[in-house]
């Protein structure tokens, strides 16, 4: 029955469409870009504010999508953190079957198409964590600077996570632009940064990507997996095994430093995370299901 809603929300939708999400993806693209000034900037202004007017109905049709669901999620902290946890078991897209396939049975070429598909969709977690830190409480902010740090090799290059991932684009000879990109993967990535680069939605993004760090690691495994199967050599892998263990640190320090001290401070925060939270997976789920009618039939 979900998946029936889903779709009559799809046909019903402006925002859910594959020409709506890649101009959102390219206008991402360009915006995100340091550049320098220019004499036309007042133009590219109107032009943002009216990008931003879009982003922003996209974002609250997501936010109606899961309101529900969110409204009915604990505010008081106890129950909240067990809540959020929670979704790794029971959250949306969880435990797709997906991911076994590609462990056990996708060829290379399945592997790549998928990868390519991720790397595509990938909206720069270091970045995404940067941006949603900006005057966020201290206990919060410390948390995602110690994330953030992680992401960054603890200040070294060769452990970047960033650089890990291009080295497998390259080691896999894909392609992962726009062009090629499925609506869902590029949407998965629009709504991720339209989260963290609005102070609008800083605690949506918190939620959203406190749940990447809570279900990642499984994904991850599965991914390695079927690249190891394919004689893949463990540094070629390393983006990914390195994602299925680290990433388990990171939930359980993110909702204990992070998500915990935010809502004992103001429990409204605990909504607003659980809509960032479940608009993050549902829109992974709707990736997983693109990906299966693709690679699985």
């Amino acid at each position: 029955m979900a998946t029936r809603i889903v779709d009559a929300d799809l046909r019903a939708s402006q925002f859910l469409t594959d020409s709506f999400q890649r101009g959102l993806a390219h206008w991402n693209r360009e915006r995100l870009e340091p550049t320098f000034p220019t004499a036309d900037w007042q133009r590219v202004l109107d032009r943002d504010v009216r990008m931003q007017r879009l982003e922003g109905g996209f974002i609250e049709e997501l936010r109606e999508e899961v309101a529900a669901e969110a409204a009915a999620a604990p505010t008081d902290v106890e129950g909240f953190i067990a809540w959020f946890e929670e979704l790794k078991q029971s959250g949306p897209g969880q435990h797709d079957p997906l991911f076994p396939w590609l462990a056990e049975a996708a060829d290379l070429d399945q592997l790549r198409w998928f990868f390519e598909q991720e790397a595509a969709g990938e909206a720069g977690f270091d970045d995404l964590v940067a941006m949603t830190q900006v005057k966020l409480p201290t206990y919060p902010k410390l948390e995602l600077a110690r994330n953030y740090w992680d992401e960054m090799g603890r200040g070294n290059a060769k452990g970047m996570h960033g650089p890990m991932l291009d080295a497998l684009v390259e080691t896999l000879a894909v392609n992962p632009v726009i062009e090629n990109t499925l609506w869902q993967s590029l949407c998965l990535a629009n709504a991720m940064t339209a989260m963290a680069t609005s102070r609008r939605y800083a605690w949506h993004s918190v939620g959203a990507l406190g749940v990447i760090e809570l279900t990642a690691p499984d994904r991850s495994a599965a991914t390695a997996k079927g690249l190891r199967r394919h004689g893949f050599s463990d540094k070629e892998r390393r983006y990914f095994d390195l994602h299925a263990v680290l990433d388990i640190k990171h939930s359980e320090d993110w909702n204990r430093e992070a998500i915990r001290p935010a809502v004992e401070e103001d429990p409204r925060r605990a909504t607003a995370m659980a809509e960032g939270a479940l608009i993050r997976l549902r829109c992974g789920e709707r990736c997983f299901e693109a990906y299966r009618g693709v690679l699985m039939g």
